[in-house]
């Protein structure tokens, strides 16, 4: 099986100083395994990695998305192991890096899909439906077709319960996804009380940077809350402010607090997975050394 090492962590960790000096020790490639990143435009609030931060590294799954397009777990998977075989072929190595949880899994553990190719007839007429009709109607259709799957979908979330619905109503059984990689998990991690510090620090200099004019762009674009693009962290909270929810100092504390939260559920997440090698990361030097160590051991096993 192809070998792909996964570098993953919280947000404001330094993922992606590492995966980068990483990548050039050891001659690999990057796939971001970041939900947002994909997007074209969502730049200040995705903590976009930079030409200068890639350092001449090759990176894929970044911008390869109009923010107004939906991207699936299982669509990502599908884009993921193309690069994968595309990197191998090469006679380099994959690395995949990020926090989007549901896309590690997915590669690491398998995911169920559904069986279900994305069928474009009936995914319109369902949204016709939650226009006609709303929410709540094809949430009972859903419950009364897949009980199971009703209790994991978001009811208010139109795109996940289209799409819930699509696989509930096809002919295929849920199947899992096969895992056809042998991974390296390297998480990294540090004191929470530093982490949080940078965390807060982040979200500052995002305000610095530009988020509010950025959002306020992609408002004019015509986006709005029910796209995938925007409900990322920094940008839901943006919209709440533009729109009159909260004034801005509310905004700051909000927009700490959800990515404080969110890296508290990143390291849960990665807590729960199996073979997984923390790496403490206060001491860089140290740090980057045992993760090179960890990942010539990896490489050069048989």
């Amino acid at each position: 099986m192809k070998k792909v090492i996964f570098i993953l962590g919280p947000t404001a960790v330094g993922k992606t100083f590492f995966s980068v000096k990483l990548a050039k020790e050891i001659d690999g490639e990057i796939i971001s395994s970041d939900s947002v990143q994909i997007y074209k435009g969502l730049d200040v609030g995705s903590a976009k990695v930079t030409q200068e931060e890639m350092q001449g590294v090759v990176h894929y799954a970044i911008d390869i998305l109009e923010p107004e397009e939906e991207f699936s777990v299982f669509d990502y998977v599908q884009y993921t192991r193309q690069k994968i075989d595309e990197i191998t072929a090469k006679g380099k190595v994959p690395i995949v890096v990020g926090g989007t949880g549901l896309y590690v899994r997915a590669l690491t553990e398998g995911y169920n899909f559904g069986g279900a190719a994305k069928d474009e007839e009936l995914r319109s007429h369902l949204e016709n439906l939650a226009k006609e009709k709303g929410n709540d109607f094809l949430f009972e259709m859903l419950k009364d077709k897949n009980p199971e799957m009703a209790e994991k979908t978001d009811k208010a979330n139109t795109v996940r319960l289209v799409r819930a619905l699509e696989i509930a109503l096809s002919d295929g059984e849920k199947t899992k996804s096969e895992v056809d990689i042998d991974p390296l998990v390297i998480a990294l991690k540090r004191a929470r009380e530093k982490l949080y510090f940078d965390i807060n620090r982040r979200a500052d200099i995002m305000i610095e940077n530009g988020l509010i004019a950025e959002v306020e762009g992609l408002l004019k674009r015509g986006l709005t809350l029910a796209n995938q693009s925007m409900r990322g962290i920094g940008y839901k909270e943006v919209v709440g402010y533009l729109q009159g929810e909260y004034d801005y100092d509310r905004m700051i504390e909000i927009l700490k607090q959800h990515c404080r939260n969110y890296a508290k559920r990143q390291l849960t997440f990665l807590r729960g997975m199996d073979n997984v090698n923390f790496v403490e990361v206060e001491d860089r030097e140290k740090a980057f050394e045992e993760i090179l160590a960890l990942a010539n051991n990896f490489l050069n096993k048989k």
